[in-house]
């Protein structure tokens, strides 16, 4: 029972702690994210890096420019395959991690991927990285906080208050991630296709039993 309420009261703390002592910091003109007191900030090779520590995990968000000649994505499918691939270079660079609970969410107006990058030192050490992802044709968004795996049971209201700080500027819609939101033809477009093609068979087949008929008679 005293297990109990001992973490109770961490994860209390977590949450107050971390709401009072966060400040809103812009990445760039178009997105901002709240950090504890005492943040960092670095600039290198076209991103905008933001740091700090929480109580229970270490929170990194970085903005880094596309290509000025970026070619628009144009369909969703596009997205995903972005999407997918940053998230294989990100396990690349962590040999022997696996991803774990990959997802899709929606951050504001934007489509975003989520999933969780899991290493062992093979000693027993085990370290969690939470990652966020957030692809517009301008630039990329990253969003990590990382933690040990002894702590993971304490993080959760410190990387939801994290993650849900994130905030976007009206200007960015979803047309900035890919141009075109067909997904192809409708429910209803593809029944009256199906329904037209089946009836269009049946009545070739009553023509052809029909003349089937007249030329035996």
């Amino acid at each position: 029972m005293k297990k109990i309420i001992l973490s109770f009261a961490l994860i209390l703390s977590a949450i107050l702690g971390f709401g009072q002592a966060t400040k809103p910091v812009k990445l760039d003109k178009l997105v901002t994210i709240s950090f504890p007191s005492g943040y960092q900030t670095k600039d290198t090779a076209g991103q905008h890096i933001v740091s700090a520590n929480g109580q229970y995990g270490y929170m990194i968000a970085i903005s880094a420019a596309n290509a000025k000649d970026n070619t628009p994505l144009k369909k969703e499918k596009d997205l995903n395959n972005v999407l997918k691939d940053y998230t294989k270079k990100i396990q690349a660079q962590e040999p022997g991690s696996s991803t774990i609970r990959p997802r899709d969410t929606t951050i504001g107006t934007l489509k975003a991927r989520v999933f969780t990058l899991k290493s062992d030192d093979g000693q027993g050490t085990v370290q969690f990285v939470d990652f966020t992802l957030i692809y517009t044709q301008d630039a990329t968004y990253t969003f990590e906080y990382v933690y040990p795996g002894n702590r993971s049971d304490l993080v959760a209201p410190e990387y939801k208050s994290f993650i849900s700080s994130i905030s976007l500027s009206p200007e960015l819609q979803r047309n900035d991630q890919y141009l075109s939101n067909a997904k192809g033809m409708s429910l209803a477009t593809k029944i009256e296709i199906f329904g037209g093609g089946v009836l269009l068979a049946g009545l070739v087949v009553f023509l052809i039993k029909r003349k089937n008929k007249l030329t035996v008679a």
